[in-house]
């Protein structure tokens, strides 16, 4: 049977679609030039339960599954990408402590991370670690009661506003990924100091560096076990990569659909814009390919959903999908002609929301090596 949502998929894509367009949409040109962290609409994704969708009722979550939350990020960034990206941190981060989270990190973090009273951030990139997530400069050394950690995270989305952090740090030097261990670190520690740095796009969110100075972290905060955290980490790299790919295509739908529409009302030689080849064609290619992302994305998630590998298709969608919206979003600037290119339009704010996404998590060049290893094998590209 081809893939097609349900009636409750459908149900909720329609909602959280009905919020986002009505709560977001127009204020997103304005939001996207602030530097201000958007508390108000992080706390009405909570509200309206957009912010626990993979943790189960019984505690306190919405008990959904990862197409759930890959319908919501495509919805939420179809108004806002970076309120997206706010529902999309939030569920990866607060399934993560509720999956491995001691009862005392469900009771302080998970129950307002999921009411959108905590930003969670997470720090695994380092100054001379990005995409080789197992050679950490960060330490985590055992003390009694807990571990003292020191290092420098950096290129951390939200970090200087998050509450607590999700710090992966080496506890056995040259043991590789088999030393890493995740821990949980409050923000608020007098050992923590987190620097912004400046960008162009996610201006609301902010990205930043994070130093640790010997902080210390105690047992309850240690996130699954010693030694684990580099596989759960590339667990969470499948799910994340793919969720990227649908927010960035989201995006994407919306800057087709305001170039769908100013072509059709555009009138150029006695005739609307959109009545000529060179508009229309650009049109119908584009809208092929964000087709095309969204459904291997849908296939990821039900691969994933599954039980199944689906290591290959994410990074596919992690090094494909923001490229496609960026072409998508860039073309459709250039069919708005001067306008497009102002600030009166949100355009050119959705096309630095999308650039930076060709990095995060992993450049397109480290994913084309991941496909090219689980399809042709790592000790063929070895020699």
């Amino acid at each position: 049977m081809p893939f097609t949502l349900g009636e409750d998929h459908l149900a909720f894509r329609e909602s959280v679609r009905t919020l986002a367009r009505a709560r977001y949409a127009d204020s997103m040109l304005a939001r996207s030039q602030s530097e201000k962290f958007p508390t108000a609409e992080f706390g009405e994704l909570g509200a309206a339960g957009l912010l626990g969708l993979l943790i189960s009722e019984s505690a306190g979550g919405q008990g959904g599954d990862v197409l759930a939350v890959g319908i919501a990020v495509e919805e939420l960034a179809y108004a806002d990408p970076a309120i997206a990206y706010l529902a999309f941190a939030a569920n990866v981060s607060n399934a993560l402590l509720a999956a491995h989270g001691s009862d005392e990190v469900h009771q302080r973090w998970v129950t307002r991370g999921i009411a959108g009273e905590a930003v969670i951030c997470l720090a695994l990139t380092e100054p001379g670690a990005g995409s080789d997530a197992a050679n950490l400069a960060t330490r985590a050394t055992r003390v009694d009661g807990g571990w003292r950690i020191s290092g420098e995270k950096t290129s951390i989305t939200q970090a200087v506003h998050a509450d607590v952090a999700i710090v992966i740090a080496q506890t056995k030097p040259g043991a590789g990924g088999k030393g890493i261990g995740m821990f949980l670190v409050d923000m608020d520690d007098p050992a923590v100091t987190a620097q912004a740095i400046r960008d162009p796009g996610f201006k609301p969110l902010g990205r930043g560096s994070i130093f640790l100075d010997g902080v210390f972290v105690p047992d309850s905060h240690v996130l699954g076990e010693i030694g684990r955290g580099f596989s759960m980490v590339m667990h969470e790299f499948d799910l994340s990569r793919t969720l990227i790919a649908l927010m960035n295509i989201g995006t994407a739908q919306r800057a087709l659909d305001m170039a769908i529409d100013y072509s059709k009302q555009r009138q150029t030689f006695g005739r609307p814009l959109a009545a000529n080849q060179g508009v229309s064609f650009v049109i119908a290619e584009h809208s092929t390919y964000v087709s095309a992302v969204r459904a291997l994305g849908y296939h990821a998630l039900g691969l994933r959903m599954a039980g199944q590998p689906h290591t290959s298709e994410a990074a596919m969608l992690k090094w494909w999908g923001p490229l496609v919206a960026h072409n998508a979003i860039r073309d459709c600037i250039v069919l708005h002609g001067q306008v497009g290119w102002s600030d009166e339009m949100p355009l050119q704010a959705m096309l630095r929301d999308v650039s930076g996404c060709m990095i995060g998590d992993g450049t397109p060049q480290i994913q084309k090596l991941v496909i090219a290893r689980e399809l042709i094998g790592k000790e063929v590209l070895a020699r």
